[in-house]
């Protein structure tokens, strides 16, 4: 099959790779820039384009562009132009309504909300959340997508956040309000929740891991209140891993 990938950061990327055994991938990046660094990472194992048009033969699109609505809706209704009836397309939002996504795309009945997580390679659950709309075909094609990338699916409601942000981020930022309140080191934080919790990544190494800046439209979109100190570093520019400094240097 022709996967077509809309995006080249690191989501994107990681999907590239992850499918590239099972699938032909078409990649689309926006900038030249942005293509030649996709290409680099993946090595020649997909084709990376920066022409919208060259996924016209894509049997699935998956888009993994930034988490801004607008953004999103936009690039779908290019594509819902662009793509045969017949294609399927998907978005990678984590926390953005996927039924207001499917409606700009104008083919509902074909769509998914296709919630992978970070590192793609690594992480085996997907979150599947589907409009209304979308046909049986649709949601069994998608669950069978997901079970070739080696992928768990569990279908959750369309609302903010599905399943695992709604319920992680409220505890990410109180993590955050003990530092400003309790003075405690982020060292110490995520070492009691690494070692008393059995998390792989405490809140704050998390936080940084995730991107502040991607945190706080996460947060936003779930109605959850941001601290004062993240939208503080997310202004100076410490948005995380991503930029050598966030709760920790990287």
């Amino acid at each position: 099959m022709r996967l077509g990938i809309v995006g080249s950061g690191a989501i994107a990327r990681g999907l590239a790779h992850t499918a590239c055994d099972a699938h032909e991938i078409v990649l689309w990046a926006r900038r030249a820039e942005s293509a030649e660094r996709a290409q680099e990472k993946l090595e020649d194992r997909a084709e990376v384009v920066t022409d919208l048009a060259d996924l016209a033969s894509a049997e699935i699109v998956v888009e993994a562009i930034a988490e801004d609505v607008r953004a999103k809706c936009g690039l779908h209704a290019e594509l819902g132009g662009l793509l045969p009836p017949e294609a399927l397309l998907s978005t990678t939002t984590s926390s953005l309504p996927v039924a207001e996504i499917a409606a700009a795309s104008g083919r509902p009945d074909r769509f998914a909300g296709l919630h992978v997580f970070n590192p793609v390679e690594k992480m085996k659950l997907v979150e599947l959340a589907f409009p209304g709309e979308a046909t049986e075909d649709t949601r069994q094609r998608f669950r069978d997508l997901c079970a070739e990338l080696g992928k768990t699916a569990v279908e959750v409601p369309d609302a903010p956040g599905f399943v695992v942000n709604r319920l992680l981020f409220p505890y990410l930022f109180d993590a955050v309000r003990m530092l400003e309140r309790d003075g405690i080191e982020p060292e110490a934080v995520d070492t009691c929740m690494k070692l008393g919790a059995g998390h792989p990544m405490g809140p704050l190494a998390l936080l940084d891991f995730v991107g502040l800046d991607v945190a706080t439209a996460i947060g936003e979109s779930i109605g959850a209140e941001i601290p004062a100190r993240v939208r503080e570093l997310v202004a100076e520019g410490k948005l995380g891993k991503k930029s050598g400094s966030g709760f920790y240097d990287y």
